[in-house]
């Protein structure tokens, strides 16, 4: 097999497993404060019923907490495995989040997520609680410090290249943990996270009052999930348009290929709501747009234009012909580190050696690269423009359905007519899949969006891959297929059970306090 092909082989191995992950990760997070919601609740009321929904809902986070962990252990395995040049060449700055999200928030969670389970009759109600919020601050810990490492695959700052060791190296960590594109693309992942928990919760309840089971219980439950995902649905909406600001000033080729916008509108460009991609003929058809909206979800101006692909891939084209003289004083440096003029050469154009890396998919040597060379490698800078196109909509008509579903049930809820409205409570149900459905979206914009790079404007992704027997991969590819496949058969069978079984009622409080005579 030829070495692009052990490259997409190796990719679809983390996208799997990614993909698997992320299957766990955000009902965690919404799971994780929902509980921490409903134990705060308990410890002011005194009301039984608030610390069984605690302890039920608790289960399922314990369950799909487990699975998480591991699904997410493997993942890092595999930049050693996979990607040993990404390791070495960026492994500097990359392992800081990584190494502080394991310190900070994974032990953090695993620590007390024991006393959460088998602390209920060792400590107090408060003591418990605190317990609670510690494990949901650790969850969303370990998503920041993931996200700003993901974050700096998007936007690399406060790192540089060192031509002595042929690595980026760490200059601020600061600029690390403060990127911009880090923080809108963690509220937004964790906002989704709380969607998530929140139809999980919802749609389980709703099948409770459509069976006629726990009513109380259920009903609370729709409560709490009701209120908070309409906060958090909102918040994602909210923070989307954060996040497409932030593509603007950092990834404009992602933010054209999601708008299929080929040419460089007159500002403030068109959003456009349907469109028919060609990437062969390299425009889209049949378009249907609301004026203006791009321009100022984009660039909150409306001066300022959204470049279009063929300006982008111009762009590009530049900035590897001026790349090619940084990578050949590179080589000249290799030979004779002690060579001022190339030096000096290679100060003036480091910040596009990444791009002349691009030819190296075609050329040896880049300085030898034709011009069609260079035009294909320009090119190659345009990920999959079809599937990025529909894969955002799809994820941003989700967003406006979870909108209008938790507002419907709030509504209801308000109302005290939440278990009477069957059509609802059906809806709500099988609703269930969906906020998984908009996650796995989302990341595969985020992430086959940036392509070809493994970090952006810096290391191509085929240069990042590891030159091992494709045989292992295909090896280790299967065995995580089956593995992960397991997983989630478990999972499943778990929640169901549980589910099916229901809350459990009865028991003393855990400091022994009186049971509270009413459930209203």
């Amino acid at each position: 097999m030829s070495a692009s092909g052990l490259v997409d082989l190796s990719r679809l191995q983390f996208a799997i497993t990614a993909l698997y992950h992320f299957l766990f990760v955000p009902l965690t997070l919404g799971l994780s404060i929902l509980v921490a919601i409903m134990e705060s609740v308990f410890v002011m009321t005194g009301r039984t019923i608030w610390r069984d929904m605690t302890r039920f809902w608790g289960i399922l986070f314990g369950i799909n907490f487990a699975m998480g962990v591991a699904t997410g252990i493997t993942m890092e395995f595999q930049f050693g495995m996979n990607w040993a040049y990404y390791s070495h060449y960026v492994g500097d700055v990359f392992g800081v989040p990584l190494a502080i999200e394991g310190l900070m928030a994974f032990f953090l969670e695993a620590t007390f997520i024991g006393l959460f389970f088998f602390g209920w009759d060792r400590l107090t109600r408060r003591q418990h609680l605190v317990v609670t919020w510690l494990v949901a601050i650790g969850s969303n810990l370990s998503a920041l410090w993931i996200l700003i490492a993901n974050a700096w695959m998007q936007n690399p700052a406060g790192a540089r290249f060192n031509a002595a060791s042929m690595r980026m190296e760490l200059e601020s960590i600061r600029e690390v943990i403060f990127n911009p594109v880090a923080q809108s693309k963690f509220v937004h992942t964790v906002s989704a996270g709380y969607v998530t928990g929140a139809v999980f919760v919802l749609a389980i309840s709703a099948l409770y009052l459509l069976k006629g089971r726990h009513i109380e219980f259920a009903k609370r439950s729709a409560t709490v999930a009701a209120s908070f995902g309409l906060a958090a649905a909102l918040s994602v909406v909210v923070l989307g348009d954060e996040s497409g600001y932030t593509l603007t000033e950092h990834q404009k080729m992602k933010i054209a290929v999601i708008e299929g916008m080929w040419h460089t509108e007159p500002a403030p460009a068109p959003f456009t709501i349907f469109g028919l991609p060609d990437s062969a003929k390299r425009e889209t058809r049949a378009q249907i747009q609301v004026p203006w909206a791009l321009g100022l979800i984009a660039t909150r101006s409306l001066d300022t234009p959204v470049p279009g692909i063929y300006e982008l891939v111009d762009r590009a084209r530049e900035r590897i012909n001026a790349g090619i003289p940084a990578y050949t004083a590179l080589r000249t440096l290799r030979a004779d580190p002690s060579a001022a003029a190339a030096r000096q050469v290679l100060d003036e154009h480091v910040a596009d050696l990444g791009y002349a890396l691009l030819l190296r998919r075609y050329v040896d040597d880049p300085a030898q690269a034709t011009p069609e060379q260079v035009d294909r490698a320009a090119w190659d800078t345009v990920p999959s423009v079809g599937p990025i196109f529909w894969s955002f909509r799809v994820m941003v008509g989700l967003g406006f359905f979870f909108i209008g579903l938790f507002a419907t049930g709030f509504y209801l809820v308000a109302r005290r007519r939440v278990e009477a409205s069957r059509r609802f409570l059906t809806v709500a149900l099988w609703a269930l899949p969906l906020p998984w459905v908009a996650a796995e979206l989302g990341w595969f914009v985020a992430e086959h969006g940036r392509q070809p790079w493994a970090i952006e404007g810096v290391l191509p992704t085929f240069l990042a891959a590891s030159h091992i027997p494709v045989g292992s991969v295909v090896t280790s590819l299967t065995v995580f297929i089956v593995f992960y496949s397991v997983l989630a058969v478990i999972e499943v069978f778990l929640l169901r059970k549980y589910v099916s079984l229901g809350p459990a009622h009865g028991g003393p409080p855990p400091d022994g306090a009186p049971t509270a005579p009413s459930l209203r």
